[in-house]
């Protein structure tokens, strides 16, 4: 699957050192990765589908301001039950950061979300979208 660590994330070594950390305990191990500074352009088009919504210029800004992480993850074989999509989603939580908070406060967002379009991470939601998502990233 794809998992984007956000800018706003990126942006503390520590952070990121730990989201690394809690990979394996979640059966998911890291195959590649790459720092990425998107333009207002690249940012167009892997949002293309959100244009004309109410946040997408919150969100392009957003994903502009600064570099960020994107990462292939997959299933690891000492783990039971899901696929790296489930796996990464599950570690996560819900996309809202308010939710996370309550429903799952040790999930990533639930720890270091800020607001709904600062919600720091990133996962793929399906195959498909994994499938186009990886290609953008990892041509």
């Amino acid at each position: 699957t794809l998992a984007l660590l956000k800018p706003d994330i990126y942006a503390d070594p520590i952070t990121v050192a730990d989201v690394h950390a809690q990979l394996p305990a979640a059966g998911l191990e890291l195959v590649r990765s790459r720092r990425v500074h998107w333009t207002p352009r690249d940012a167009g088009r892997f949002y293309a589908e959100h244009k004309g919504k109410f946040f997408y210029d919150r969100l392009t800004s957003y994903m502009t301001s600064g570099p960020f992480l994107a990462m292939i993850l997959h299933t690891t074989d000492q783990h039971d039950g899901g696929d790296a999509i489930t796996r990464w989603r599950e570690m996560i939580g819900p996309t809202h950061p308010v939710k996370a908070q309550v429903v799952a406060p040790t999930s990533l967002r639930g720890q270091f979300g800020l607001t709904d379009t600062r919600n720091s991470f990133h996962g793929s939601d399906s195959i498909e979208t994994a499938v186009r998502e990886l290609d953008f990233f990892f041509p």
